[in-house]
């Protein structure tokens, strides 16, 4: 017998009880939904804490820091031997080590900024072009790799941060963002922070007033994307090329020490900059353990999402197991029903069963044919349970999404492409599965006694 007359066969059998049999395929449409929804949840949750994560700096990024970077601050190490301070050799060495496309140091200076009637202080991050590469822009361009002159990327929340020289009011106070036009008009910025706030203070002991420092205008080359009510890893700094700060820094210290760069016992500036820290750019997410011992193994300190990543992937996957097993009974409850099902369609056709042995039919068609019409219910219960899944999910995360239940903005029940066709093909095995027993329990039923079956 073909295989397309067995399956008009099958589901001709199954028209025969319409009612019975669309009980038994919601019964497998509620199963199916239920894994679906159940596992969606889990996926969202895991990508969810990926996001967030990821948001708290990239995936492949190592930070490099020297054990001794406290001790930084404009004095000099009390430890007898030498610090191992975050340097240029340093930065080559890291580049030396296998699977990291790019380093890039990090140096950060206090600063005051400063345009119309506001002003604040913060934070100016000089960094090489590989970091600049990972902010995400929202508007204008990243500085320039021949670029002379300073030019700030902002973060997203620096506006915030300007406050009313006079009233000492800002936007936490107003409500209201400053008036101040970053990427039309430049900033006017201080550098030398400590003789500033000596000029401010004026002479004291008979000694003569500190002359304010220097004033010097620097145009924003871009803005880091977001309003003042997103955050990323980028928004609360400002950032320059490296290069190009330091060259400024040395033009405005001169043999002076750079406030927060380590001295000699003396007092004097060292003959070489020291970092802040180190930013490490893996090859690819695999390689970050890797690469974090290998700079362990080098006397320094190394950081990386990956250990949050590892610990949230855990969590997630055991998250999304138990969920999946919940619904993993309801079809499981719905297999008893297609064994059911098929149990009594076998003793509604037990004569018809015995003709088709005495004419001859093949053993394994009549089990074929039991074991399609199991198959078909399952396929149809997880076509629709599919479908059902997507309106469930669809309400979920409408009305109760991420930011509801986990803080996190973004869908908390996401269904890819592999869930449906997993939910789809596991539908239709459990309802081949129920339909085995049956199916060989009619293979075997001996002729004669079918026949006389009444």
């Amino acid at each position: 017998m073909k295989f397309r007359d067995l399956l008009v066969m099958s589901v001709n059998n199954l028209l025969r009880r319409k009612l019975r049999t669309i009980l038994t395929v919601l019964g497998v449409v509620i199963g199916t939904a239920s894994i679906v929804v159940m596992v969606s949840l889990g996926i969202g949750l895991k990508e969810l804490n990926m996001e967030q994560i990821a948001s708290y700096g990239s995936l492949t990024t190592v930070q490099v820091y020297s054990e001794s970077r406290w001790s930084m601050g404009g004095g000099s190490s009390d430890s007898k031997t030498e610090p191992n301070y975050v340097t240029d050799d340093v930065i080559k060495l890291l580049r030396k080590i296998p699977h990291v496309k790019g380093v890039s140091p990090v140096l950060s200076v206090n600063v005051l900024m400063k345009q119309g009637a506001y002003e604040t202080n913060t934070r100016l991050m000089g960094v090489s072009q590989d970091y600049m590469k990972e902010i995400p822009l929202g508007e204008g361009s990243l500085p320039s790799p021949n670029d002379k002159e300073l030019k700030l990327v902002i973060g997203n929340q620096i506006p915030t941060q300007f406050y009313h020289s006079k009233t000492g009011k800002g936007y936490w106070e107003t409500g209201e963002l400053p008036d101040v036009d970053f990427m039309n008009k430049p900033l006017f910025v201080i550098f030398d922070m400590n003789a500033y706030y000596q000029s401010m203070s004026g002479s004291t002991d008979g000694m003569a007033a500190v002359k304010p420092p220097k004033k010097y205008m620097i145009q924003t080359a871009g803005m880091v994307e977001g309003g003042q009510d997103d955050w990323n890893y980028y928004s609360y700094n400002v950032y320059v090329d490296i290069d190009v700060l330091e060259t400024q820094l040395k033009r405005i210290f001169k043999k002076k020490p750079i406030p927060n760069q380590p001295t000699t016992k003396k007092g004097k500036a060292l003959p070489y900059l020291v970092y802040d820290s180190a930013q490490v750019f893996v090859e690819d997410l695999e390689y970050v353990t890797d690469v974090q011992k290998a700079i362990n193994d080098l006397g320094y300190q190394a950081e990386s999402n990956m250990e949050w990543l590892e610990q949230s992937k855990k969590q997630s996957q055991m998250i999304q197991a138990v969920l999946g097993g919940i619904g993993a009974v309801s079809l499981f409850v719905a297999a008893i029903g297609i064994a059911n099902t098929m149990m009594m369609s076998i003793y509604e056709r037990t004569k018809e069963i015995g003709v088709m042995k005495v004419l001859g039919c093949d053993m394994r068609n009549i089990r074929d044919m039991f074991l399609l019409e199991s198959g078909f219910i399952g396929f149809m219960g997880g076509i629709v349970g599919i479908l059902l899944s997507f309106t469930v999910s669809f309400i979920i995360n409408h009305f109760a999404g991420g930011q509801l239940l986990t803080g996190m903005a973004g869908d908390i029940s996401r269904i890819p492409m592999w869930l449906n066709l997993a939910a789809l093909g596991f539908a239709i095995f459990v309802g081949m599965a129920a339909g085995f027993l049956p199916a060989t329990r009619a293979m075997k039923l001996s002729p004669l006694a079918a026949i006389r079956n009444e």
